[in-house]
């Protein structure tokens, strides 16, 4: 019985000392994250995931890291590839907790990028899936920058879809969905209303302003985006095309 009692304490220790180390690594991969270290940040995810397959924070941030360091692939067969895994990863997120809004916005992120490397029907179903997706983490949390980011930028490329892709889209939608410029722009206000530093979404409204013929809206977005801090590995390269529009628009 003494024995018995010992191992079960023994148990219970081993637990809370690994949940410590999972937090831990999770403390250590956000500040790799901070210091644009996306790789070893991507690599304390995965060490989570092998002890603790089952966290949704490692999940869904391994799925928006393994997606963005994806996305700079030249080969496309690659980003692909890269992009897929990203999904496996939002899929066991969502599978773990159906109330994450995090969970939801990586499904949306990845069903994104994986609209740039498809076509037909392919990419039409990846327009679904983003919106949808989008849509479910604003329900559970309507604050969610990356979400809107997500929502606005489905706006913007069913608008600018070729006829094509548009035939495609119809036929998935059961009719062309109802996506408009303005409803681009109001998501991308909205998502930097929500975090001030998401340096894409600046990028982004700006071009929209500039579709929709609001040059003067655009070069004040642009001039404030070019002053933001960079928060991932890509934003120096989003500033640098921002400042590249702005020096066009001026």
């Amino acid at each position: 019985m003494k024995y018995g009692i010992l191992s079960v304490v023994a148990l219970i220790f081993g637990y809370f000392v690994c949940a410590q180390d999972v937090d831990a690594f999770i403390k250590e991969a956000e500040k790799s994250e901070r210091d644009l270290n996306e790789a070893d940040a991507l690599n304390k995810y995965k060490e989570v995931l092998k002890a603790h397959p089952a966290n949704s924070i490692a999940l869904w941030k391994a799925s928006e890291l393994t997606g963005r360091i994806g996305n700079r692939q030249k080969d496309e067969k690659q980003r692909e590839a890269a992009f897929t895994e990203a999904r496996q990863f939002a899929e066991a997120a969502l599978n773990e907790n159906r109330n994450s809004a995090d969970a939801s916005y990586a499904m949306a992120a990845t069903a994104a990028r994986m609209s740039t490397v498809t076509s037909g029907k392919n990419k039409a179903r990846s327009l679904r899936d983003m919106k949808n997706y989008a849509d479910t983490a604003l329900q559970i949390n309507p604050r969610h920058a990356r979400a809107l980011y997500i929502l606005g930028k489905w706006n913007f490329d069913i608008v600018n879809l070729n006829a094509g892709e548009k035939a495609a889209v119809k036929v998935l939608f059961g009719g062309m969905p109802k996506a408009t410029l303005d409803g681009a722009i109001e998501n991308f206000e909205k998502a930097r209303v929500a975090d001030p530093l998401l340096v894409i979404s600046y990028l982004d409204l700006a071009k929209a302003y500039v579709k929709n013929h609001q040059t003067d809206k655009a070069i004040e977005v642009l001039n404030r985006m070019i002053k933001l801090p960079p928060k991932t590995g890509d934003d120096q390269e989003y500033k640098a095309e921002g400042k590249a529009l702005l020096a066009s628009l001026q």
